[in-house]
């Protein structure tokens, strides 16, 4: 009998360790993908498993900068696998894989590779818990670049294409999303602000405070932040009746309420681009202006803005550049880094849209304005849009020449055909990835127009187009508004100015 129980026991072992980490027995497992692909930034996300939720669960002093807690990665396999990577750059203190403890080396900078005690099979799920600690200040990626930002008063995990190394370990890639818990523990009187809903504060000993937040949609690693410091929250219901959130730093100085008469209209510019890009994908919504950084991202729910957008005064053009994100870049995101377009374009078009909407000139005015203010030997037209180069996403013409190409679009094909566009990309893409060639597909399939020659001439070919975005001559234009500066140019070309220096 006893004989017999420790076989049993050896056997049931057995068929666990199977469906954990696979049989040995089985083709023999390889290391997964250093990478997802990225012709731009190969080491950027992993290969051999999709993660599903991350909790990250964090202590932070802002006095020390020290950071530290746990990030529980949940997975699935996508094949056999002997080691998997980790994108992340503060030290690990261990690593459990499955509950059992794992073996790590650093292959490059940023790049971790994990080997657990048994290979896992394909399609197996996948716990990864990952406890760390460091000072994220002071480390710096392959490049020399530290994306976190601290201030006296202010802490930001904030940037674009990277951000997520700094703070919490993930297959950091647009590809790759998940859902998300971000708990950050504080002393007393600091504020933490991240994405989606507010799941409260817990106190904690010794004067400090737990602030828990959820995100319950697909979100890319670069979109998850975290600000920390001294800021006024607001909260008040959006015109759909989700929450919306909102925060202003504290030493804003004289830029606070003129943040705060833009920020506070985030509800109503979400009501305005639901009607043209269709249902606002997210369960909530809000913004956060801070010191700390000299440009606007859209975190998904809730970006972040410089106060240096303010100086001027209330500037609802760039609410609604990032708040266009939150459908183009956030929901629909890059396959590639290669298609920013898809993001910058479509958010700087809707600069125009708003403008429309608030009259102060229409989107082919604006459109027009913006063609007519580069000369064709302006290094503006050399730039191709369509393969903008690794380091050069940022480009002013990937948001200038971008959103002047939407106009032309409308153009050729017609308002009835471009606004059911936008809607049908939106829906088909929600919560996933695309390409520039499948926008492009699916404008000739719904306009049933060809044309990659219309494109070849705006996205992909340099030169100054021969004919403006409103045709030869501008559609409904005269020649003398043709040319007129639409009022809300000051505003547009402000925020692009800022935007465009965040690289």
């Amino acid at each position: 009998m006893f004989q017999r129980s420790r076989l049993a026991l050896a056997a049931g072992a057995a068929g666990i360790a199977t469906v954990l980490f696979g049989s040995l027995a089985a083709a023999a497992p390889a290391p997964g993908a250093p990478g997802a692909g990225d012709p731009y930034y190969p080491n950027a996300g992993n290969g051999g498993y999709d993660v599903s939720h991350y909790n990250i669960r964090l202590t932070y002093n802002p006095a020390t900068d020290l950071l530290s807690g746990t990030t529980t990665i949940s997975a699935k396999t996508t094949q056999e696998l002997s080691s998997f990577d980790l994108d992340f750059l503060l030290p690990i203190k261990s690593i459990r894989v499955n509950n059992l403890p794992a073996q790590t080396r650093t292959a490059a900078v940023g790049e971790v590779v994990v080997t657990p005690p048994r290979p896992l099979a394909n399609g197996a799920d996948l716990t990864v818990v990952v406890q760390y600690e460091g000072t994220p200040s002071t480390v710096k990626d392959a490049t020399g670049f530290t994306a976190w930002k601290k201030t006296p008063t202010t802490t930001l995990a904030v940037d674009e294409p990277d951000i997520a190394p700094w703070w919490f370990p993930s297959s950091n890639h647009p590809t790759d999303k998940a859902t998300f818990d971000v708990s950050v523990a504080v002393p007393n009187g600091t504020e933490v602000i991240s994405n989606g809903t507010f799941a409260g504060t817990t106190p904690q000993i010794n004067g400090w405070t737990r602030w828990n937040w959820r995100s319950l949609k697909p979100q890319a690693t670069y979109l998850t932040y975290i600000v920390i410091g001294q800021f006024e929250i607001r909260t008040q219901p959006a015109p759909n009746g989700q929450p919306i959130v909102t925060a202003y730093g504290e030493d804003l100085g004289d830029n606070a309420e003129s943040a705060r008469a833009s920020i506070e209209r985030t509800g109503e510019i979400i009501e305005f681009e639901s009607s043209v890009f269709g249902d606002y994908p997210f369960e909530a919504q809000g913004g956060v202006a801070s010191t700390g950084l000299n440009f606007a991202l859209e975190n998904q729910t809730r970006p972040v803005y410089s106060d240096r957008f303010f100086r001027r005064g209330a500037n609802t053009s760039v609410i609604s550049h990032e708040l266009a994100h939150q459908w183009f870049g956030d929901s629909v995101s890059v396959q590639t880094w290669r298609n920013i377009w898809l993001n910058e374009g479509f958010a700087t078009y809707a600069q125009y849209l708003w403008s429309e909407h608030e009259n102060e000139g229409t989107a082919a005015e604006v459109a027009q304005y913006w063609y007519d203010f580069y000369p064709a030997n302006d290094p503006f037209w050399q730039f191709v849009v369509a393969e903008p180069g690794s380091g050069n996403e940022f480009n002013g013409a990937v948001y200038d020449r971008g959103g002047i190409t939407l106009q032309a679009l409308r153009t050729k094909i017609g308002d009835d055909a471009f606004f059911t566009l936008l809607k049908t990309w939106t829906a088909q893409h929600r919560y996933g990835n695309a390409t520039i060639e499948q926008f492009i597909a699916l404008a000739e399939k719904i306009s049933g127009k060809p044309l990659f020659d219309f494109f070849q001439t705006w996205l992909f070919t340099k030169g100054k187009p021969a004919e403006g975005p409103n045709g030869p001559a501008p559609a409904g234009l005269s020649a003398k508004a043709a040319h007129a500066k639409p009022k809300s140019i000051d505003q547009i070309q402000y925020t692009h100015e800022i935007l465009a220096q965040q690289h």
